[in-house]
């Protein structure tokens, strides 16, 4: 191992490198997601004002309120992106002799790895929600933790994972108070439309 490890270029043992590291970092993200545990602080931002009562529409398809976008810029996009395109180069690198065109199809496949993880959880997403009107009428008071940083005031919305009916959601979030951190525990006072809801931190609240 420590030959083959030697007998490497540069730029094969960074793929490795990076390789390895963003599995790594895959594999944790899966576990904790599947165990629902507080996987936000992997995850956040590298890139208004919203209000007003629950659209008639989101009470005829409450599928909509576990909408968790399509933001492309977020660290789990990173590392899946990450995935594709080091896995792609360390397959490929024996048979393509083109650094050039080596490059050019692990770019491609690492987009395309990004792409299709992005419609897969948008799809699960869409399917775990559909038919569960309750859902919607649950979702106030349910607990969770700040996934992506909420700004204060209703200034910009954050992402928070909450658990309602036994399972793990992801929602956009406002909070009327000071912005709220990523890993802060919150609980939903209010459902602000389809999409999007409203949440406090929990030390806020007196027992």
């Amino acid at each position: 191992m420590t030959a083959m490890w030697a007998s490497m270029s540069v730029l094969m043992k960074i793929l490795w490198g990076i390789t390895l590291t963003a599995s790594l970092i895959f594999i944790v993200q899966t576990v904790m997601t599947f165990i629902g545990a507080d996987s936000g602080g992997m995850d956040t931002d590298l890139d208004g004002d919203l209000s007003g009562d629950v659209p008639d529409s989101a009470l005829e398809d409450p599928s909509n309120l576990g909408h968790t976008g399509m933001n492309l810029y977020t660290f789990r996009n990173l590392i899946n992106f990450l995935l594709g395109f080091g896995w792609t180069a360390i397959i490929l690198n024996s048979r393509i002799k083109s650094t050039f065109l080596l490059v050019l199809i692990s770019v491609l496949v690492g987009v395309g790895l990004v792409v299709a993880v992005m419609y897969l959880f948008k799809w699960l997403s869409s399917m775990q929600q559909t038919g569960t009107i309750n859902l919607y009428k649950s979702a106030v008071d349910c607990q969770g933790s700040v996934y992506i940083p909420i700004p204060g005031h209703r200034e910009g919305e954050g992402k928070v994972q909450v658990t309602i009916n036994d399972s793990v959601r992801e929602y956009n979030a406002l909070t009327d108070g000071d912005a709220l951190k990523t890993g802060v525990q919150i609980r939903i006072v209010e459902v602000i439309n389809a999409n999007t809801v409203l949440v406090e931190p929990m030390e806020t609240i007196i027992i």
